[in-house]
């Protein structure tokens, strides 16, 4: 195995389905959902019994909609240009969705009963395994609408909302450039965009921005549609502004994320601080949009994916041997697909399935140092949901805030052996501007995307439908108060928001990079500080997953998440790096 390249990296999604068809696991969900159907209409005469049994119940039936739906979904990203893949994705949401309708009775019983009676059925014996999920079921209880209304829009969300994000997937799965005469994926032209030759980066750019006009006016109609989507979302369920229904669901108050967000707009000094000395390493008076990325190595380095594995396993395994031995697993057991092929979605990501079954980590592997550390990032999402399995379908997962600490704390670590390793001054010189740039990205760039997306949904909510012009405009706008003067913004670079995946499918989310980046960089320094000592309680952090708010998930590894000079600390730590 010592000679594996990306190319032999295909992830084996078979057992999922536990040697059945989809349409099996779809059906038995469905009987299921049905048997628990009967029960509308009595939430409010429930015991402490009762409400346990209905709630395992409840979670068979997701977790056979997750097998069917993790199977379909993983095969889709895969390879989006093959219609079969579409089709069955399609069928299990669906599906699904028709399941989900039946149950949707349960939350709003739930939610309207009185709190002293929701209090006392929580103290169920056994009924720790979901308390934090019904907890958290309360808090929307302003924002539910009558059965008969989230029926309907539970529907129709198959033909509206995930319909228009599928179509962008595929849209931009399928958007080729032009490099040296051959039309390559898009993630290739972006990837060129590290080249320290300046030549093929401004090539590469030129050949992105061509690449994205050909359905610019389309993606923009469908982002468009989505904007107004959510608008009437919002006003139906009252919510005061575009934000609030998502840091309701990530458990974060308005006022931390407004703290957080002024943190670092505050601090934007910092990347353009980076960006003016970049320019004067190269003797320039000041860089292009499409230069912020570029290695200062001066050659190219490649790192074949045998190398890299090794390298990240051996960082996994000297912080903890546990880890270790389970982030192997996701290369010994076929958990990883690796290859960059035609149809295959760009970027990278770990998906968590089910807790009975395992992760599996998407990569678009293509031999650059920054391929390292990203396979070390999914790699830690991947270790923190196994770790996390033992807490249930409904605790797996954590709030998208605290669910990016595992991942830039593996990254962290790979990269500082990256460095270890590294013995020309050059080089190190080009690792350390890769680690402050990649820092900046997550920080600077996604409080910067997350302006961009107030800017358009406010815009779409005040004036209307927004041209391909309007969106470019508050595109620049975010990002130049970021760069300030320190980054020449191209015309092209105006179009570049139309191939970010989160804008559609995840609206808000970007600000989770950022928060959770400080977050880690806050958790990684306990460990410089503590060593070994730090080690059982950061895996008891992982472990617990998402049974409790992320203020208790922080304090397990020593970090006050409500104490708002929290981000600061986070941001002195990424000054000291520049």
């Amino acid at each position: 195995m010592s000679a594996i390249e990306a190319a032999d990296v295909t992830w084996d999604l078979e057992p999922l389905l536990q040697g059945r068809e989809v349409d099996d696991l779809l059906e038995e969900a469905r009987t299921r959902a049905d048997a628990l159907a009967l029960k509308k209409g009595t939430v409010a005469s429930f015991d402490g019994a009762d409400l346990l049994a209905f709630m395992d119940e409840l979670e068979q039936v997701r977790e056979l909609n997750g097998r069917a739906g993790s199977f379909a979904g993983l095969g889709y990203s895969a390879d989006t240009s093959d219609p079969a893949n579409g089709a069955l994705m399609q069928h299990v949401q669906e599906m699904s969705t028709a399941i989900a309708t039946k149950l949707l009775f349960f939350n709003l019983e739930w939610a309207a009963l009185d709190d002293d009676v929701a209090a006392t059925l929580l103290d169920t014996p056994g009924l720790e395994r979901y308390r934090h999920h019904l907890e958290s079921v309360r808090r929307y209880r302003p924002h539910l609408l009558s059965e008969a209304e989230e029926r309907v829009l539970t529907e129709k969300a198959v033909t509206g909302r995930s319909a228009w994000v599928r179509l962008f997937g595929e849209l931009t799965s399928s958007i080729t450039v032009e490099i040296d005469g051959e039309a390559k994926p898009l993630e290739e032209g972006l990837s060129q965009l590290g080249s320290p030759d300046g030549a093929v980066r401004k090539r590469a750019a030129e050949a992105v921005t061509a690449g994205l006009a050909p359905g610019l006016r389309t993606r923009a109609y469908l982002f468009n549609t989505l904007l107004h989507d959510k608008a009437v979302d919002d006003r139906l369920r009252s919510y005061d502004h575009w934000l609030a229904s998502w840091n309701l669901g990530q458990e974060a108050s308005d006022e931390s994320v407004e703290a957080l967000v002024s943190s670092v707009k505050k601090r934007y000094d910092i990347p353009q601080r980076w960006y003016a000395l970049k320019a004067r390493i190269w003797g320039v008076d000041r860089i292009a949009d499409y230069d912020r990325n570029a290695s200062l190595a001066t050659a190219e380095t490649t790192i074949p994916f045998a190398e890299a594995k090794e390298i990240v396993l051996d960082c996994y395994n000297s912080f903890s041997p546990e880890l270790g031995d389970l982030a192997r697993r996701f290369f010994d057991e076929r958990w990883i697909d690796a290859p960059v092929r035609p149809g295959k979605r760009p970027g990278a990501f770990c998906s968590y399935t089910v807790p009975s079954h395992h992760p599996y980590v998407f990569l678009n592997y293509t031999s650059r140092p920054s391929d390292v550390t990203t396979m070390a990032h999914e790699l830690g999402h991947g270790v923190h949901g196994a770790l996390a399995r033992k807490q249930g379908l409904f605790h797996q997962a954590t709030p998208l805030t605290v669910a990016e600490t595992a991942s830039v704390f593996g990254e962290t670590v790979t990269f500082n052996r990256l460095l270890e390793m590294t013995t020309d001054p050059d080089a190190r010189l080009a690792l350390l501007a890769d680690n402050i740039e990649g820092a900046i990205a997550t920080v600077f760039r996604q409080t910067a995307m997350n302006q961009f997306e107030s800017l358009v949904h406010n815009a779409r909510r005040d004036e209307g439908e927004l041209s391909v012009d309007r969106f470019g405009e508050l595109w620049e706008q975010s990002q130049t108060e970021m760069l300030g003067p320190s980054v020449e913004i191209t015309e092209g670079y105006k179009s570049w928001w139309s191939y970010i995946p989160h804008f559609i499918g995840t609206p808000g989310y970007v600000y989770a990079y950022a928060y959770g980046q400080l977050l880690a960089l806050s958790v990684y320094h306990q460990y410089t500080e503590q060593g070994s000592d730090f080690v059982p309680r950061y895996l008891n952090m992982l472990g617990s997953g998402g049974s409790m708010a992320p203020e208790e998930l922080g304090r397990i590894v020593g970090c006050d998440l409500e104490d708002h000079s929290f981000w600061d600390g986070g941001l002195a730590l990424v000054e000291e790096q520049l």
